[in-house]
């Protein structure tokens, strides 16, 4: 028993040190010593616990995802008019820069490029994400002109694909005044977007 509660701690602290040398110093700086010394183990618990240091990247995605989901569902559930949409989307965006979380995920994503295998393991964890914006936008526009002019599939890939590229942009836009631009822009347009929810009779949801 205390053996498995040894090693439980030592893959906490794995996740955690990879989690931080992720944010701090990027895909590039996370080798298997920096993340060990980190965690203050020994390197070779890393490969011992998780593989490799590309797995126990991944498998510190995981958690921080899993955690997100779980917040970030319940802020986007109560969206029921597209300006809603717009502010939970806002404050999820925030949310996770200020976490740290946009430039993990936007870290291995860079690594991905030239690593087909990581590639495929990446892809596979941002598919929730493409299905969590696809229901909320499908929940408040499905039968509506709207949902027919934007179709959910493509709303959601439009919105990973800013949620990735802002992060590049954050670089340029130092005080993030311009992203900010781009939230007020969504802002002003959402209530005339909304206009094309309104259902007429004989219109139903999917």
């Amino acid at each position: 028993m205390a053996t498995s509660r040894s090693s439980e701690e030592t893959r906490r602290r794995l996740l955690d040190a990879a989690d931080q040398v992720l944010r701090e110093h990027g895909y590039a700086g996370a080798s298997a010593r920096t993340v060990a010394a980190a965690a203050e183990v020994n390197s070779a618990l890393v490969f011992y616990h998780f593989g490799g240091v590309d797995q126990l990247l991944l498998a510190a995605l995981d958690r921080s995802s899993a955690d997100r989901m779980e917040r970030h569902r319940a802020t986007a559930a109560d969206a029921r008019t597209v300006e809603d949409l717009v502010e939970a989307g806002v404050r999820i965006y925030r949310d996770d820069l200020a976490q740290g979380h946009l430039a993990v995920f936007s870290e291995l994503v860079a690594a991905a490029v030239t690593k087909p295998a990581l590639r495929a393991e990446v892809a596979r964890r941002a598919e929730p994400w493409r299905e969590f914006v696809e229901e909320a936008w499908d929940r408040v526009t499905a039968g509506s002109p709207l949902g027919r002019l934007l179709p959910a599939p493509e709303v959601a890939n439009a919105a990973l694909t800013f949620y990735l590229g802002v992060n590049l942009f954050s670089v340029l836009d130092t005080d993030g005044s311009r992203t900010d631009d781009v939230f007020e822009l969504a802002r002003r347009l959402a209530p005339r977007a909304g206009l094309l929810t309104m259902r007429l009779p004989g219109m139903r949801r999917r």
